[in-house]
């Protein structure tokens, strides 16, 4: 779509169009595609009801009636009957000769206890963040965050106040997490390493894994102490409670000593320049000379280029209006204020980057 918007001011926009509409391969008009960009949230919200009654789960065994399915979930036959007729328009369930549902391999991922099952985060952009996203003109005309607005509370302390939503929140972040944990140990050389701290690292999915792909590695997983417990109890589970100590503390206030790599992930775009400085300087002291640091962070690419990253910084305006994502001079210029130089910012299978520091 950034073909369409042309470098030249003085081209009408109504004349970019006529010459541009032959350039889409499926020959759609580009008003109409245009139009299917506006409803795309219609899918979205649909796929949030079926994942919030847990319609994967009931087909996982067998093809089931609507009736059968409406019995299960308490809703109106005929209602979920035309969500599920609409979803398997866009190949999300299929409906059999007989008129039973099916799973398809896209719905397979709304299982709950498959992995990389999608099912926790299409709850949790389908309830909170879509509410804040429908008021995303509050953030736009004031710059502050319009979920604060709406529910008269941040992020972070409604998730205290709200345990239920801090659960499908936890299980969104760890689905997304393992994806990102492969891409992280496959583009980055952890083995000049001999012991790693990871600053806020919540459940431990990301040391845990990178301690697995490198068996001399220790690490040390530093996070808030209303987390550590199951922190400990996961790294129990994948027999790595002797290579990896786990510590509770407030990274605005300090972080442990004795690395010499210390590893944030999406942690400092939670942030304004301000408290991520304090987070980065905190590191910046407990770090010995040359010690490196490591942040997991999408960076923003110049001009035009397409970029998830771009998305999830109006996510983080509307959500935590405090936080944002950062392009790479923004990152070397906020680097440089708190001691460290920037080296080597690596790329991944994923959407995010491995921005490599050092200690001056």
């Amino acid at each position: 779509m950034s073909n369409i918007i042309t470098k030249d001011s003085q081209v009408s926009p109504s004349s970019v169009l006529q010459s541009e509409k032959t350039q889409f391969p499926s020959g759609i008009p580009p008003q109409l595609m245009m139009l299917q960009m506006i409803k795309s949230y219609w899918i979205s919200q649909l796929i949030y009801i079926v994942a919030k009654l847990g319609i994967a789960d009931l087909l996982k065994d067998a093809p089931l009636s609507c009736e059968k399915l409406a019995s299960s979930t308490g809703t109106h036959p005929r209602s979920l009957y035309r969500i599920m007729r609409a979803l398997a328009s866009v190949d999300i369930f299929a409906q059999n000769q007989e008129g039973y549902f099916t799973l398809t391999p896209l719905a397979s991922y709304l299982i709950s206890d498959v992995p990389d099952s999608v099912r926790a985060a299409a709850i949790m952009l389908g309830e909170e963040h879509y509410q804040a996203w429908g008021n995303i003109l509050h953030s736009i005309r004031t710059g502050t965050s319009s979920f604060e607005y709406l529910y008269k509370t941040d992020l972070f302390q409604y998730y205290e106040q709200n345990p239920e939503s801090a659960k499908i929140f936890s299980e969104a972040m760890t689905s997304v997490s393992a994806i990102d944990n492969i891409a992280v140990t496959k583009a980055y050389n952890f083995s000049k390493i001999q012991k790693l701290v990871d600053v806020g690292g919540g459940q431990g999915s990301l040391i845990a894994y990178i301690l697995k792909s490198n068996a001399n590695l220790q690490g040390i997983l530093f996070d808030q102490p209303s987390v550590i417990n199951s922190t400990k109890y996961f790294l129990e589970t994948q027999g790595l409670s002797s290579r990896c100590e786990v510590i509770g503390g407030d990274f605005f206030k300090s972080v442990p000593r004795g690395g010499d790599a210390y590893i944030l992930r999406h942690i400092l775009h939670d942030w304004d320049d301000e408290r991520a400085l304090v987070i980065l300087k905190h590191c910046h002291e407990a770090m010995k000379e040359n010690a490196l640091l490591l942040l997991v962070e999408m960076v923003i690419p110049p001009g035009n280029e397409p970029s998830l990253g771009k998305f999830i910084d109006i996510n983080m305006l509307i959500m935590c209006h405090a936080g944002c994502e950062r392009t790479e001079a923004e990152y070397q210029a906020l680097l440089e204020q708190a001691g460290f130089q920037l080296r080597k910012i690596f790329t991944t299978e994923t959407d995010i980057n491995i921005i490599e520091a050092i200690r001056v």
